[in-house]
């Protein structure tokens, strides 16, 4: 993967159209901003229960959107990345409904873990407790079989998704089946989404065991072999993400996103700069995705201190609700059909209050921060709240995943901020000093990140108290400084 800046977006929400379309607004209005792009789930259905995340088959293009020749034809000029949905599959798909049809007769039985292959002596009370769950209740579904029998299949997510029996045989073959598809249709990267609940044990959390790092070092080097990278998206405690980056190409740092909210209201940059101090670099850096504003990468866990402790991560979550005149609040937890309960959900532009000022030094720092970044859509527009969109829905996750066709996207790329951050993009990709050495100094108000590289070095400085940040690159006796706020400006007219 080139270390330039990376777009992650669902093709159809943003072009409201399809593949060829996000290739001619890549290669047109976006012409040289992005080395690769991630493209959200396109497979067959995108519009299920989880926006394309429960799979009916894994590898087939929704026809709404094109197929496989366009998908390889946007290859042809920027990486791609996609998603490799490793836990579960729908419900709907002609697999499970043949299990349904022929219970343990079915040839795809053993494709999919039902709660007695975990626990056949049973399901003891302090088994259940111990279970991590992204949502409240049970993990089970139970759905009927022929001859007036039923299982319990798990069900980590929601019911439409179906978890699967990755070490089955069976199993294995399926998940090779769609690497396979990838590397033959321009895929380069594949993420791992929701890897860590991959691998089932009783007694344990069935989340991110030792046998979940070897599942996920086995498949790794099956797609490596395919000349394919892989991307492990994994919420948890960040001690966790430094050990799982080991391991793996490469990881989300999922921590960044709340430490520089974190930062940006509290004044105070103590938390971010220990962080960036021990991040991993083989990192892919966001500030938002299609999910939410992650908590518990920075949180405390299991007794152990967190990067933030909980009344910081208590005054970082009020504050995205002020900031966002409540509108988070309708979207986060219980309020909504959410999948899991660990994160707040709102565009990270109301989260800093439609600031511009505040959200570019946010991206600067981003860009700044060691590994490759990724901006969402939304967030390289500058997208508000999708509250329509949520209301129509009641899908938490939907308050930042708009729909945007070809007049909302020219009204987005005339916005001040967006120029803005078009000019930081195109300063990230044309400097050399961040493929160098980085470091990191701070006060408590005041931050200075620096990349050097040979003779040419790259450095960002911000005052929060004083509202001013700056970008200087050197190369060799030249001088070249940016002002934020300039930028901002110069926009404007």
């Amino acid at each position: 993967m080139k270390n330039n800046v990376q777009l992650m977006t669902y093709i159809d929400r943003l072009t409201g159209s399809n593949t060829q379309t996000l290739n001619n607004l890549l290669n047109e209005q976006l012409a040289g901003l992005f080395s690769g792009v991630h493209l959200l789930p396109f497979y067959y259905p995108i519009d299920g229960s989880d926006a394309g995340f429960d799979p009916i088959d894994h590898t087939q293009v929704d026809s709404r959107l094109g197929d496989w020749n366009d998908v390889k034809a946007l290859g042809e000029g920027h990486e791609l990345m996609a998603d490799l949905i490793v836990n579960h599959m729908s419900a709907q798909s002609k697999e499970f409904k043949d299990v349904l049809k022929n219970g343990k007769n079915s040839p795809f039985w053993d494709l999919f873990l039902t709660k007695e292959k975990v626990f056949p002596n049973g399901l003891s009370e302090e088994q259940a407790e111990k279970i991590y769950r992204p949502r409240p209740g049970s993990c089970f579904t139970e759905f009927s079989l022929p001859n007036n029998d039923s299982a319990n299949f798990w069900t980590t997510f929601t019911d439409n998704q179906i978890d699967i029996d990755v070490t089955s045989e069976i199993g294995k073959e399926y998940l090779s089946r769609i690497l396979k598809t990838f590397s033959e249709n321009n895929i380069k990267i594949i993420r791992l989404d929701a890897a860590g609940y991959a691998l089932k044990k009783a007694g344990t959390s069935c989340f991110m065991l030792d046998e979940t790092f070897k599942f996920i070092d086995d498949l790794s080097k099956t797609a490596n072999d395919l000349g394919i990278e892989t991307l492990v998206e994994i919420h948890s405690y960040y001690q966790t993400q430094i050990e799982i980056a080991k391991r793996v190409d490469r990881v989300y740092d999922f921590a960044l996103p709340p430490l520089v909210l974190h930062s940006i209201f509290s004044k105070d940059f103590t938390a971010l700069t220990k962080w960036l101090t021990i991040s991993p670099r083989n990192c892919i850096t966001v500030l938002d995705t299609h999910d939410g504003i992650g908590i518990i990468d920075v949180g405390p866990m299991d007794g152990k201190a967190g990067l933030l402790n909980e009344e910081q991560i208590d005054k970082l979550v009020e504050t995205i609700h002020v900031n966002s005149a409540g509108e988070s609040k309708m979207a986060t937890g219980a309020a909504a059909s959410n999948v899991d309960l660990y994160q707040v959900n709102c565009t990270y532009y109301d989260a800093l209050g439609q600031n511009d000022f505040d959200y570019l030094v946010a991206r600067a720092i981003q860009f700044f921060a060691p590994g490759t970044p990724q901006v969402y859509y939304a967030g390289l527009l500058a997208e508000k709240n999708a509250m329509e969109l949520l209301s129509k829905s009641n899908v938490g996750r939907d308050i930042n995943r708009p729909y945007l066709d070809t007049n909302g996207i020219e009204q987005a790329l005339n916005k001040p901020f967006t120029k803005a951050l078009i000019q930081l993009i195109k300063l990230r990709n044309s400097c050399d000093a961040f493929n160098g050495e980085f470091s990191i100094t701070s006060g408590q108000s005041t931050l200075k990140m620096t990349w050097k590289n040979n003779e040419q070095m790259a450095t960002l400085i911000v005052d929060l108290t004083n509202r001013n940040a700056l970008i200087e690159i050197k190369n060799g006796n030249d001088i070249s400084t940016t002002k934020l706020d300039k930028l901002l400006n110069e926009a404007l007219n």
